[in-house]
Formats: C-alpha cells, structure tokens, sequence
C-alpha cells in the first residue's frame, strides 16, 4: 500500500480532524524513528499512519479497538509486521519487535508533545524542547491520559527518554503546518 492510498483510506474512516492529525504525528515520529535505528521508514510510517484505522468505528467498544484495524489491514495485504504492530499499540498482543515498541511508545508520547504546545506562550511546536517536554512529563496531572509507563518503554529500542522525545518532537516538528502547530 502507498502513503497516498493509506492517507485515503484514514480520511475515509475518521471524520475527526484531531484524531487524524494523532496519526499523522505518529507516523512523523516513527518515520524520523525508523531512520535514526536504521529500519524501514516506509513500513514504519504506514504503521504510525494507520495504527488508529478504526478508532471511530469501534469508540463504542474500545476492546474490539485495534483488532478491528488489524483485520482491514491484513485483508488489504498489508505487511505481517503492520498489523501486528496494530494489535499491540492497543494492548491485544504482547511487542516483538522494534516496530512494536516504537508504535506502542509512541502514541501516547504525541499526546504529550501536541498538549506541550498548546500549553506553550508561542502555541507552536518549534517553541519546544526536550527540557520542556521532560518537566511536562514529571507532572503527572499534565496531560495525565499519555500513559508515562508506556512511553518509557522506548527503552526497548535502545533508546533514554530524552533521546527517544527528541526524535519524535523532531518528527512533529518537520509537519508542524499539516498538525497546525
């Protein structure tokens, strides 16, 4: 699948622009990723960009969330490495992989960068820094639904915390325009 007929089906499935601004943030984050641990960046990127594929249709029953996907994407012949990848940021299947624990870490950690910002005089993501973003992350009431346990699982790519929030806030950072920030 190409990153247009990926971009294509989210804007079919999800309707709510904040949601679909989450995903671009997290395939920003696990493409910068892929490069700096020497990965695919392609598939990493189609992770982070459909991880959340069917997040509106399955709101109602939040256990079924990530199955749900897995199973499009898998009847769409995505890659094994995807949609297990799918599963295991929602919690069904334990990670086994770079790519598991880099799509697991990384989804709440975009909830931390993106409510940084907003909390930021300048309301921009080029305003942040690791430092910043780090003295959020000790506040546990700030932000408190970005699972801190789970982003502190980067450590399964090799990776300290500061290292990992600066990859990422440098992938956010490279489409700030598309997420508004």
């Amino acid at each position: 699948m190409t990153r247009e007929d990926a971009f294509k089906l989210l804007s079919e499935r999800l309707k709510n622009k904040n949601l679909f601004k989450h995903c671009l943030a997290v395939e920003a984050c696990l493409k910068t990723l892929a490069r700096r641990l020497g990965e695919d960046e392609e598939i990493w990127a189609l992770a982070g960009l459909l991880h959340d594929v069917d997040y509106e249709e399955t709101s109602a029953d939040p256990t079924r969330h990530g199955l749900v996907g897995a199973d499009l994407l898998e009847k769409m012949g995505l890659e094994d490495q995807i949609v297990y990848a799918v599963k295991v940021h929602s919690g069904h299947l334990p990670p086994r992989s770079k790519l598991d624990w880099a799509l697991f870490s990384t989804d709440p950690l975009t909830g931390l960068i993106v409510a940084s910002a907003l909390m930021h005089p300048d309301k921009k993501l080029s305003a942040l820094d690791v430092d910043f973003i780090g003295r959020r992350f000790k506040e546990k009431r700030f932000a408190a639904g970005a699972n801190r346990e789970q982003i502190t699982a980067c450590k399964n790519l090799g990776m300290e915390l500061d290292e990992f929030v600066k990859v990422c806030l440098e992938g956010m950072q490279g489409i700030s325009e598309e997420l508004g920030l």
